[in-house]
């Protein structure tokens, strides 16, 4: 065996279907398109999701959730919570060693009458704290 004489196997291949090309061939006169209308013409072509003019599926389908992309931080009640104010330095870290908190929390917002208190122990960026009082 050689590149030379090398075949394609039995009945592997077909000849391209010539349409249009007279009526002796059986794909004479509308050219396999059909009769008249939008799809034996020209160009057409109908959209993806067309039903016919029947209400598409997408249309008929309520609209459903919104996923922001925006981080949310994880929202800590200081006030509920007395342990994380006897801290000496607030970071994500040394928050995750007395509450506990998922592993891919990684900032965290904290709230209550006493965060404003903590605001000179925080040493992370990722750590946050709401001005209310």
């Amino acid at each position: 065996m050689s590149l030379n004489n090398l075949q394609p196997a039995e009945s592997s291949t077909h000849y391209r279907k010539r349409v249009g090309r007279g009526q002796g061939s059986g794909m004479g006169k509308t050219a396999t398109r059909g009769g008249k209308g939008q799809t034996a013409r020209t160009g057409s072509k109908r959209k993806r999701s067309f039903e016919g003019g029947q209400q598409p599926l997408a249309r008929r389908l309520p609209k459903v959730g919104f996923k922001s992309r925006v981080e949310k931080p994880y929202a800590i009640n200081v006030d509920s919570y007395s342990k994380i104010a006897q801290l000496s330095e607030i970071t994500v870290a040394t928050i995750k060693t007395v509450y506990k908190l998922n592993k891919n929390v990684e900032a965290i917002k904290l709230i209550g009458r006493g965060a404003k208190a903590l605001a000179e122990k925080i040493k992370d960026s990722k750590v946050t704290y709401t001005n209310s009082n």
